[in-house]
C-alpha cells in the first residue's frame, strides 16, 4: 500500500475520486505539505490525510467505477447477441479465381424442392469423413442447377456453400453440423459414380489444404476493391478521457440531479476563478516591465526610476551579523522628567540648554556603562516629531522607555506615546519618576495604564516597569539593567563589514561648520571620506563628532554621529545611503532636485476668480499664509505641523515655506509677494532682512518656545473670525397714553416695565405678539426735558422715527446688538 502510495500522482488520485487536481493540492497545502503541480506523488501521509477527508467523494467515485464497469460489460455483450439474431446475410457476387470455381462447382450441393419438409440429421464436425446417410422422400422433385466455370455465382438466402462451410463459418465461430447426402434413383451408372465419388473425395481433400491458404473470401477480391472497404471501415478515434468525464457525469446526473447542477455550478465558479488568476498573473507579469510615471514626466524623472535599484537594501547573511547596541527613545508627557532621567544618565545637565526648561530637539546620545556595555538614547521633544519620522517610514527606535510622573497621571500625550509605540510594535519599559515627592501614588499610575491597555509585569503584563526618581538617581540603575535584559532577549544585530545606511535624527544650519545632520548609523561602517544620498541631496563625509563635541573617525552600527559635508539641509527622517560611486551619488541627487522643483512648482497656489467665488459661496473662508523658519529641521517640522492643526472651516492655515536657518531676505520678499506672516524659532532676521520687512510692512514673529508660537498664531486665527452677532434686550415699556402734537407727530405716553431704555437704543413696536415697527427713537423726554435714558418705573414720552401709528396698550422692546469674540473650535 505505501509503495502504491508514492508511486500514485495527484492528477491520477484525482481522477479515482472523481475530484479536480486544485482541490487535492489546496488540501494538501493547508495541511502543510509541499505540493508544486498535479505531477507531485502522493506519500502516505498525504494518501491518509485525502482519503479520510474525501471519504465522502470516494464512497461516490467507487459508486460511479462500478456502474461504469457494468455499462461497458454490458456493452461488450450486446454485438454477440446480435449476432447471433441477425439473419442470415445474402451472399454477394464474388469474382472467384477459375481453379477455386472449378472445384466450387464440382461440390455445388443439389437445390431440392420439396413439398415435405426433409428431415435434420447432425453430421460430425469438418474434420471428420462425411456420412452417407440415406433419406426417404416421397415425391421428392430434384431441380440441377447448370454449371457455369468463371462465372459469378449467386448463393440463395438460408443456402451455405462448401467453402463457407469449411473455411468462413469456422473462422468466425460456428460449428459445421455436417450435410445431407439425398441418394439418387438407382440408375445403370450407379457404380461409376461411386467411382466419381472417390475421387471426389481425394479432390475435396486437395481442396482443403489448399484453401487453409485462403483466410477469408476478402482475399481473392481485387486491390480496389479491397482498398474501398478499407477506407469505409476506417472509424473515428474515440479519446478514452472524454468518455471517462462524460460517463461520471452522467451517471452522477443519475443518481442526483441536483448534486449534477451543483457541479455544474462548482465547475462554471472555477473556470471562472482560474481564468480570473490568469488574468492577474499576466497583468502582474506585464506590470514588471512597465514603469509608472507622473503626467508630465521628463527625462531626467525617468532615468530615476531605473537608479532606485541601486539604493535598494540588501539581506545580510546570517554569518556576517554581530551584536549592536539598543537604541532607545525617551517618550512621555511633558514636564514628567524625561530630559531629567536621560541627563542624570549622562550624568551632564541638559536641561540647563533648553529653553524654557522643556526639550525642543531630538538629540542622540550614546552611553558607555562601567560594564562596557553601549546603550544609544534618543530624547524626543514630544510626539509630534515622533509620529513624523515614523510617517517616513523610519524605524530608529528598539526600545521605549515611557516615563510617567507618579505624583501626575496618565495625560494625554501618555496615551499617545502609547499608541505610537505599540502600532510600531516596539517593546516598553515603564519609568514611574519622581517617587520622591510625598504626593507620589505609583500604584495609581499602573491602575490608570492597566485602563489603556498597558499592563505591567506587577498587574500580569508582560512590560517592565521600575519606580525611580530623576532627581536623586533612585533606582536608575535598576532602569538600566531592564533595558539590557530587553536588549539580551530581543538579540539587535548587524553587519558593520558592510557600506552603512542609515536615518537622518535632526539637520541644523552652523554658523561656522555649516549643515550638520544627526545620523544615526543602522547597517555597515560610516568612514570619513565616504560618498552618500541623502533624501535630494549628496554628499561626502568630511568630518565626524558625537554629542560632546569630539571628533569619530568610524561610527558603527546603533552609533549616532554628527557628520558634515552634505551639500543641503536634509529633512529628520531621511534614509542615509553609502554608495562606491561618488559621479552616481551626484546624478542622483540632481534627478532628485528636479523631481523636487517640478513638484513644488505643480503645488504652488494662484487664486482665480473661481476660486474666490467658492470662497464667498461657504462663507469668507480666510487663508492665512505663514512662513516657518527655524534652527533645525526637527522643530521646524513639529511647529509647522502644529500651526497648521490649527486650521478650521473658516480659517486655513497655509505654510507656502519651511526652512533651516536665519531669516534672509528672500524669505521677506516671498512674504510681501504672498501677505503671508513669518514665524522665526530660535532664529533671527539679520540686517538686511530687518530693513525689508519694515519696508515691505511684513511681520516677523520670533519664538523661543513653541507653545507660545502656537498661542500667537492662534490668536490670530481668531481676530480673523467673523464675530458672533447676537441681540440683547435692554428694556420694555409699554404704552399708556397717545399724545398728537402738530408738526410734530405721535407721542407716546409709555412707563418703563423692564430694564433701562437709552436714547440711541434699537426700538421694536409689537402690537398683540406681531412686530409692527422696528427701527430708532426719534426723542425721548421725562415732563418737557429731553433726557439719555429712563429705568425702570419711571415714565416718559417717546416720538418713533417715521413712525405714528402708535395705539395704547403696545409693546415697546429697546434692544441693542452685541458682537462677541468667537473662538477657535478645539
Amino acid at each position: 500500500m505505501a509503495e502504491a502510495a508514492k508511486k500514485t500522482k495527484i492528477y491520477k488520485l484525482a481522477t479515482e475520486l472523481n475530484l479536480s487536481s486544485d482541490t487535492i493540492i489546496e488540501f494538501l497545502k493547508k495541511k502543510g505539505y509541499e505540493v508544486k503541480n498535479h505531477m507531485s506523488v502522493v506519500t502516505e501521509d498525504m494518501m491518509h490525510a485525502i482519503t479520510g477527508h474525501f471519504k465522502k467523494e470516494k464512497d461516490v467515485a467507487e459508486r460511479h467505477h462500478k456502474k461504469v464497469q457494468e455499462f461497458r460489460t454490458t456493452r461488450k455483450k450486446e454485438p454477440t447477441e446480435k449476432t447471433d439474431k441477425k439473419p442470415a446475410r445474402k451472399e454477394e457476387e464474388i469474382a472467384v479465381p477459375a481453379k477455386v470455381a472449378e472445384v466450387i462447382e464440382e461440390h455445388r450441393p443439389v437445390v431440392v424442392e420439396a413439398k415435405v419438409a426433409p428431415a435434420v440429421v447432425e453430421a460430425p464436425p469438418i474434420p471428420q469423413e462425411p456420412k452417407e446417410v440415406e433419406v426417404e422422400a416421397p415425391a421428392v422433385e430434384i431441380v440441377e442447377e447448370p454449371s457455369q466455370a468463371k462465372a459469378p455465382v449467386k448463393k440463395k438466402e438460408g443456402v451455405a456453400s462448401p467453402l463457407e462451410k469449411l473455411v468462413a463459418r469456422p473462422q468466425r465461430g460456428l460449428k459445421i453440423k455436417g450435410k445431407i447426402e439425398i441418394a439418387p434413383p438407382a440408375t445403370q451408372t450407379q457404380a461409376a459414380e461411386v467411382e466419381e465419388e472417390k475421387k471426389k473425395k481425394k479432390k475435396k481433400k486437395k481442396i482443403r489444404e489448399d484453401v487453409k491458404q485462403v483466410k477469408v473470401p476478402v482475399e481473392v477480391e481485387d486491390e480496389e476493391v479491397k482498398a474501398r472497404k478499407r477506407k469505409k471501415v476506417r472509424r473515428a478515434e474515440v479519446n478514452e478521457v472524454e468518455v471517462e468525464k462524460a460517463i461520471r457525469e452522467t451517471l452522477a446526473g443519475i443518481e442526483d440531479p441536483q448534486a449534477a447542477s451543483r457541479a455544474s455550478f462548482r465547475k462554471k465558479k472555477k473556470e471562472k476563478r482560474e481564468e480570473e488568476q490568469q488574468r492577474l498573473l499576466e497583468e502582474i507579469e506585464r506590470d514588471k516591465t512597465r514603469v509608472k510615471v507622473t503626467e508630465f514626466v521628463t527625462v531626467g524623472e525617468l532615468a530615476d526610476e531605473f537608479a532606485s535599484d541601486v539604493l535598494e537594501d540588501t539581506e545580510d547573511e546570517s554569518e556576517s551579523l554581530k551584536p549592536r547596541p539598543p537604541v532607545v527613545t525617551i517618550m512621555g508627557h511633558v514636564d514628567h522628567g524625561k530630559t531629567s532621567l536621560l541627563d542624570y544618565i549622562r550624568s551632564a545637565n541638559v536641561v540647563a540648554g533648553e529653553a524654557g526648561g522643556i526639550t525642543q530637539h531630538i538629540g542622540a546620545y550614546e552611553l558607555t556603562l562601567p560594564n562596557g556595555r553601549q546603550i544609544t538614547f534618543l530624547d524626543t521633544p514630544g510626539h509630534e516629531a515622533f509620529t513624523a519620522m515614523r510617517a517616513r517610514g523610519a524605524k530608529v527606535t528598539d526600545i521605549v522607555v515611557l516615563v510617567v510622573a507618579a505624583d501626575d497621571s496618565v495625560m494625554p500625550q501618555t496615551v499617545e506615546a502609547i499608541s505610537h509605540a505599540q502600532a510600531a510594535n516596539v517593546p516598553m519599559v515603564v519609568a514611574i519618576n519622581k517617587t520622591d515627592k510625598p504626593e507620589s501614588n505609583p500604584e495609581r499610575i499602573k491602575q490608570q495604564l492597566a485602563e489603556k491597555g498597558l499592563l505591567v509585569e506587577e498587574y500580569g503584563g508582560k512590560n517592565q516597569s521600575v519606580e525611580l526618581s530623576a532627581r536623586t538617581g533612585k533606582n536608575v540603575d535598576q532602569l538600566l539593567e531592564k533595558i539590557l535584559l530587553e536588549a539580551e532577549i530581543l538579540d539587535f544585530k548587524a553587519n558593520p563589514g558592510r557600506l552603512a545606511r542609515g536615518v537622518v535624527i535632526e539637520a541644523e544650519l552652523d554658523k561656522g561648520k555649516g549643515i550638520i545632520a544627526t545620523v544615526l548609523v543602522q547597517k555597515g561602517s560610516l568612514r570619513i571620506g565616504d560618498s552618500f544620498i541623502c533624501g535630494i541631496w549628496s554628499g561626502r563625509v568630511r568630518a565626524m563628532f558625537d554629542e560632546r563635541g569630539r571628533r569619530v573617525e568610524v561610527a558603527k552600527p546603533s552609533q549616532p554621529a554628527q557628520v558634515i559635508g552634505f551639500d543641503g539641509i536634509p529633512q529628520a527622517g531621511d534614509d542615509f545611503v553609502v554608495l562606491t560611486d561618488e559621479r552616481q551619488t551626484r546624478e542622483i541627487s540632481l534627478r532628485r532636485q528636479q523631481l523636487k522643483r517640478e513638484q513644488d512648482f505643480r503645488q504652488s497656489r494662484r487664486i482665480t476668480l473661481d476660486d474666490i467665488s467658492k470662497q464667498i459661496k461657504e462663507g469668507q473662508v480666510r487663508d492665512l499664509p505663514v512662513i516657518v523658519k527655524g534652527d533645525v529641521d526637527g522643530s521646524v517640522e513639529a511647529l509647522a505641523d502644529s500651526l497648521l492643526r490649527l486650521s478650521t472651516k473658516e480659517v486655513n492655515i497655509h505654510v507656502i515655506h519651511k526652512g533651516v536657518g536665519g531669516i534672509s531676505e528672500s524669505d521677506v520678499l516671498l512674504a510681501a509677494a504672498s501677505q503671508a506672516v513669518i514665524v522665526g524659532f530660535h532664529v533671527r532676521p539679520n540686517l538686511n532682512a530687518r530693513r525689508l520687512a519694515e519696508h515691505e510692512s511684513v511681520d516677523i514673529r520670533l519664538y523661543n518656545i513653541i507653545y507660545d508660537a502656537i498661542n500667537d498664531v492662534k490668536n490670530a486665527l481668531e481676530g480673523m473670525l467673523a464675530p458672533t452677532v447676537s441681540e440683547e434686550v435692554t428694556a420694555t415699556v409699554e404704552v399708556r397714553e397717545i399724545f398728537k402734537i402738530s408738526k410734530v407727530g405721535t407721542i407716546a405716553g409709555c412707563i418703563v416695565k423692564d430694564g433701562t431704555i437709552v436714547r440711541n437704543n434699537k426700538v421694536r413696536l409689537v402690537r398683540e405678539g406681531v412686530v409692527v415697527f422696528d427701527g430708532g427713537i426719534a426723542s425721548l423726554k421725562r415732563f418737557k426735558e429731553d433726557v439719555r435714558e429712563v429705568e425702570q418705573g419711571f415714565e416718559c414720552g417717546m416720538g418713533l422715527e417715521n413712525f405714528n401709528d402708535v395705539k395704547v396698550a403696545d409693546i415697546i422692546e429697546a434692544y441693542k446688538i452685541v458682537e462677541t469674540k468667537r473662538k477657535l473650535e478645539s
